[in-house]
Parts: structure tokens; sequence; C-alpha cells
């Protein structure tokens, strides 16, 4: 990732986990610890319906890899749905949120590109598999469609790429690598002072996927 540290901004996901089993409290709640070793570098709070995990991407995407590897290691279908914002104008800066992971609009996509898929080359292996569906939202005027066509670029040749779907991308494989490619798709493209948006859904233990693997 981009060496450079950026100012405060602010950074966070939306988090919801959709156990489909009748015993869905523990599968919830155990999930959760996942969190534990990175609490001292996020802001996380857990209500009723989500979990808010405010901090630099550089630990949220760590920690929502995790946490999904957790409940998927449950061998229960699960879905995660998580819904990712930076640079919101609604929201104050938080200095919890400096961040140095967002590249340089000035260095070029291509360039951007190829350090992005060698980022997801790299990511380690967790041993469980996600199938992911997303949509990224760079908001603005300008050059706003050159970045998302640059993204799009990027997933196809990120080694996790499944297929385009009406308004989303799928990819899958090991949850190492398609959280990395999450990360770089939210990081590295759109401008670091604007305002990103990702749209995320990663299933584990789809019954759909082993009845057609049987």
């Amino acid at each position: 990732m981009p060496a450079e540290q950026g100012g405060p901004m602010f950074i966070g996901a939306q988090v919801s986990l959709y156990p489909m089993t009748g015993d869905f409290v523990p599968v919830i709640m155990d999930a959760l610890t996942a969190f534990d070793p990175y609490r001292e570098k996020l802001r996380i709070e857990t209500d009723d319906i989500s979990t808010l995990i405010v901090g630099a991407p550089e630990v949220v995407f760590p920690a929502l890899r995790d946490f999904y590897v957790a409940a998927a290691a449950t061998r229960h279908h699960v879905v995660l749905r998580v819904t990712l914002s930076r640079g919101c104008p609604g929201e104050p800066d938080d200095p919890m949120c400096a961040t140095g992971a967002l590249a340089n609009p000035d260095t070029p996509v291509a360039q951007r590109i190829e350090e992005a898929r060698a980022a997801v080359r790299d990511a380690a292996q967790t041993g469980e598999e996600a199938a992911a569906q997303f949509s990224l939202y760079v908001m603005g005027e300008g050059q706003h469609m050159d970045e998302i066509y640059g993204c799009i670029d990027f997933l196809k040749g990120s080694g996790t790429f499944d297929r385009s779907k009406n308004f989303c991308t799928r990819i899958t494989g090991d949850a190492g690598p398609v959280f990395a490619t999450l990360r770089e798709g939210f990081c590295r493209f759109g401008a670091p002072e604007g305002h990103v948006t990702m749209d995320l859904t990663v299933s584990a233990n789809s019954p759909s996927t082993c009845k057609a693997a049987a």
C-alpha cells in the first residue's frame, strides 16, 4: 500500500452478520471476538442491527476478514453485509482514521492497478473460501468514471474475479485474497479527499454452492 501518511478523515463500516441457523446467537457473539485484537485501533459500537467499525482501512479490512473467517469456520451458511464509506462530507474527521493506505490519484491508473494486483497476490491464505459481490461508488464530478473503470480493470486481473453482474461485481476465492481485493478497490480508486462508498455482501457455506459441488 502507499507509504504516504494522510490526515484524519472519517472511514467506517456498518456490519451485519446473518447466520442461517436456529442457534444463531453464539455464531454472532463468537465471531465478534475476532475484533478483539483490533480494538485499540478501532472504534467499535454494536447495537441490535449492526456493528459500526471506525478506523483506518489498514485495520478495518483485516478485522472484517477475521470476523468473516470466524463465522465461516462454524460451517453454517452465513452472510456478511457491509456498507463502507470514506470521506463522507456529513461526518466529522476522526484522528483514529488517519491512514497511509489511500493512493495518490496523480499516480497513473495503470500503475495503481499493477500495485493493487501485487498486493492481492501477496495476501496470506486463510483456509476459508469467500464468495462476494460488491459495488464501488466514487462520488463526484470530473474523472470519477475513469477511477471506476480503473477499478474494473484491476478486478479482471486480480485473480479473484468471477464475473460481472447487474449493478455489481462478483469475486471468489480464499478470504485472504478476496478481502485484499476489496481493500485495494476501496483504497486505490477515487480521490483520497473524496467520498467513496462500497456496498458488500459475502457468503460462506451456501447450500446452493454445496449442492452444485456434489
